[in-house]
């Protein structure tokens, strides 16, 4: 198995890249209210669009480096709660760790678990030196996620397509 194909456990998840059959959970996760508010409209209207948003927006950086976006599975009953995943943004320095959950799933432990489990990956196994993380301002609970999970607010940045002032955690 390469690196690209590899998978993630932890007590209750299974962290897999995401893939085309994984684009129902990404239609219905990038219209919930919160991912609109807090990551903005990506303009995914159908799961066929989600299908074209994995194949353009995820997996190429999974071809390229390896890791990408992780569809985050709970072993329990095989259901999909939500995804994180390792991000190579540009105007960022390092590599973005993110989450976000379909709110049926939220305030469960599963986002401090998934994303504990990739950050000790991103750091073991791909080798990444510098992790950083954004959230908008109003967004207190992935600010209050990424300070338990042991990175701290640095400074608010700006990156390119994105008018927003961003908060960047870092590690």
């Amino acid at each position: 198995m390469n690196k690209k194909d590899k998978s993630f456990e932890t007590e209750r998840l299974l962290i897999k890249p995401t893939t085309e059959i994984d684009a129902s959970l990404i239609y219905e996760l990038l219209n919930t209210p919160k991912w609109i508010e807090y990551i903005g409209d990506r303009n995914v209207h159908s799961v066929d669009d989600a299908k074209d948003y994995i194949q353009q927006k995820m997996l190429p950086q999974l071809e390229k480096l390896g890791y990408s976006n992780y569809t985050v599975i709970r072993k329990l009953d095989g259901e999909k709660v939500g995804t994180c995943g390792l991000y190579d943004r540009k105007g960022l320095e390092g590599i973005d760790i993110g989450f976000a959950f379909l709110p049926q799933f939220e305030k469960q432990g599963y986002a401090f678990e998934s994303v504990n489990k990739l950050l000790e990956v991103a750091i073991h196994d791909f080798k990444i030196k510098q992790i950083s993380a954004i959230t908008i301002k109003t967004n207190m609970a992935s600010q209050k996620l990424l300070t338990k999970i042991g990175m701290t607010f640095k400074k608010h940045i700006r990156i390119p397509n994105d008018e927003e002032e961003l908060m960047l955690y870092t590690l």
